[in-house]
């Protein structure tokens, strides 16, 4: 990868990257926070951002990075989706560019770039473990990088260590949001759905780690997009550990995504440490 930005902070580095990405087709760009005295020790969290999202959103607003210095966390922050000229992409904001919605594309013009999950999960980490960091993981994310974080830790569940979400789409399959993506990515048929859908996921096993997700009260799209109850409802058909905490008064931005930084930040350091 190739360093094309870097800040000292709080001790530590934030740092951005950009790197010609195998799986996409395709340069991408990854924002990476190194705590100080990193090494092959410090365990790294992947976090997953949100619809129209880059690289840079969760950097510059999540105040993630003075706590992460202190607890010895490496953070990862990757693009939403492929980038560039020869990228399909659509008008809506929820398709396309900024709205990769962390799957392995099978449709046509998506297929040829839009393998995000591929990307998270086998391109990116022994990109950034090279960079002197261990192999530790955890992963979280907001809104749609929320849902991404559930599906890729239950999907991989000996890959990541820890798990947490923000504002999370928990049910892709009944939600406009999903519903518009997956048949644009996955096709017509619904059977192909499931094995992105975190509730459809977490129903048919035990997840093997406590899972925290936090979701806003005032969140306008709390009831329609996210579909919390059914995440509730798997983790009770499975046995899992699900921390749902309902947050009043809050809504679906990342001042909400700030206001509860430290606790997510301290949950996946007690786990990955």
């Amino acid at each position: 990868m190739e360093l094309i930005e870097s800040h000292l902070c709080f001790g530590g580095e934030q740092r951005r990257y950009k790197h010609s990405s195998k799986v996409l087709g395709c340069e991408m760009t990854v924002a990476v926070f190194l705590p100080p005295d990193f090494g092959p020790h410090t365990p790294v969290l992947y976090w997953l951002s949100g619809l129209t999202c880059t690289d840079e959103n969760f950097v510059q607003k999540a105040g993630a990075q003075r706590l992460a210095a202190e607890l010895g966390l490496a953070i990862v922050a990757p693009d939403t989706s492929p980038r560039g000229d020869a990228v399909a992409d659509d008008a809506g904001y929820d398709l396309g560019k900024g709205a990769g919605f962390y799957v392995n594309a099978t449709q046509a013009p998506w297929a040829e770039h839009y393998r995000m999950d591929d990307y998270v999960v086998r391109e990116l980490p022994p990109l950034v473990e090279a960079l002197g960091l261990g192999q530790r993981r955890g992963v979280s994310g907001h809104s749609m990088g929320g849902h991404g974080a559930l599906v890729l830790a239950l999907r991989n569940r000996d890959h990541f260590a820890s798990v947490s979400a923000f504002s999370p789409i928990c049910n892709p399959m009944d939600c406009p949001w999903g519903q518009k993506a997956f048949t644009a990515y996955l096709g017509e048929d619904k059977a192909g759905w499931a094995a992105y859908d975190a509730s459809v996921l977490l129903a048919e096993a035990k997840a093997p780690w406590p899972i925290r997700v936090d979701v806003g009260l005032a969140d306008n799209f709390l009831a329609e997009q996210l579909k919390v109850e059914s995440l509730e409802q798997a983790a009770r058909q499975s046995g899992s550990v699900l921390q749902l905490h309902r947050q009043a008064g809050y809504d679906h931005s990342y001042f909400f995504v700030a206001s509860f930084m430290e606790a997510h930040l301290r949950f996946h350091a007690a786990q990955l440490k």
